[in-house]
């Protein structure tokens, strides 16, 4: 009986360590320039950009905007004075009324209390009535004005020609028109919703190659959370300046993204699988990838990139074409939710590492779909909401 038990279980451990996978991670550093949208020829490659926005505003605007502010205040004090009075006399009216209405109430429960018996008064929940009054009405009379020198790190001091010196475009030489970019914006948008604070900024992008619009788009028009608590509770200029400076970061890499020759010097950390011919087609993926990525140089039509690439996309296509077949309920599958989830962060990492945000948030997308059925753990998710950071924050 001894023996049969022994086997049993010297059985069972090759059999549960079939469905084992190990992943190991290498971390690959490349450098790569990035195509734009709209490509130029080396000759073409200055620009001119031009930002028309309702900001100009210099310090000495906003020394008057406060001084204005603070002779409204003067202004309007009497007038706010004699408002606190009559809010006063409503309030006064108001407790008056509640004041006879308590009393008259506690009258009548007296009257009903004092003809219980004593068994009965010590019986009753609630001892004897008592009259609680509310406390009266205060008058109270708004603070004279005081002038406050404004704080002008918070201060939206910017105009036009300060903003337009923000962009530049990769690649390109500043000055000379073959690219003609104009930026049109709006001011920030603030909206409350739920308690929160929400923003958006309007940005109006046209670029044109030698006269001809390659591009007239309008970007950043949906609405962001930017604080947890409403806009009264805000600093509204220190939080229009920092969504400012966002836009303006955002526009600018709109602009490089269609027109600008970029360098990225980057690094991705790649998983593999170890395996004994189980999962050939992904270690052959990860060879494709890898191998490649590190081929790459910063150069403009090099031909050994495009044949890298080439090849890279081969080990991509081996990825994308080995997520149908995971089966996510059966985590003794050869193809479970633990590969799953293997595909999905590589396929992700890379697109991101190479710019390619839109593809990225396609598998994100995707493996959120299948968040119910892939447990991550505590280092996944906090990666995982690193990696939707950048690719929404782009």
């Amino acid at each position: 009986m001894k023996k049969s038990n022994l086997f049993f279980v010297i059985l069972l451990f090759p059999f549960h360590f079939v469905f084992a996978q190990r992943i190991d991670k290498e971390t690959i550093s490349f450098q790569l320039l990035k195509e734009p949208v709209f490509a130029s020829d080396l000759k073409d490659r200055n620009y001119t950009i031009t930002v028309n926005s309702p900001y100009n505003i210099t310090k000495d605007d906003v020394l008057k905007q406060s001084k204005d502010d603070y002779q409204r205040q003067v202004d309007n004090y009497q007038t706010n004075i004699e408002t606190a009075k009559i809010e006063h006399q409503e309030r006064l009216k108001d407790y008056e009324a509640e004041v006879k209405k308590l009393q008259e109430k506690f009258k009548l429960e007296s009257a009903e209390y004092s003809k219980l018996s004593a068994v009965e008064k010590i019986a009753a929940t609630n001892g004897a009535p008592m009259l609680r009054l509310p406390s009266r009405p205060v008058l109270n009379i708004p603070p004279m004005p005081l002038y406050r020198q404004p704080d002008l790190r918070d201060a939206l001091i910017v105009d036009n020609k300060i903003l337009a010196s923000q962009m530049d475009v990769a690649g390109f030489s500043k000055g000379g028109n073959a690219l003609d970019v104009t930026v049109q914006m709006e001011r920030t948008n603030f909206q409350d919703n739920q308690g929160k604070t929400f923003a958006n900024q309007p940005v109006r992008i046209i670029g044109k190659q030698n006269g001809a619009v390659k591009l007239d788009k309008t970007y950043f028009s949906d609405f962001s959370e930017i604080a947890s608590v409403p806009t009264n509770e805000l600093n509204l200029n220190a939080h229009e300046k920092m969504y400012l400076q966002r836009t303006m970061d955002r526009t600018r890499n709109m602009i490089n993204e269609n027109f600008g020759y970029q360098t990225i010097n980057s690094t991705v950390a790649l998983e593999t699988v170890k395996n004994k011919g189980d999962y050939d087609d992904l270690e052959k993926a990860y060879i494709y990838v890898t191998t490649n990525l590190k081929k790459l140089q910063a150069k403009s039509d090099y031909a050994p990139n495009k044949v890298a690439m080439e090849n890279m996309q081969k080990g991509i296509d081996l990825w994308k074409s080995a997520l149908p077949k995971v089966n996510y309920s059966d985590k003794k599958a050869l193809y479970n939710q633990k590969i799953g989830e293997y595909l999905y962060f590589n396929l992700i990492r890379l697109n991101i590492a190479l710019g390619n945000y839109q593809e990225a948030e396609k598998y994100l997308n995707e493996l959120q779909e299948h968040l119910v059925d892939i447990k991550l753990s505590y280092d996944a998710n906090l990666e995982l909401k690193k990696l939707e950071e950048k690719i929404y924050n782009n």
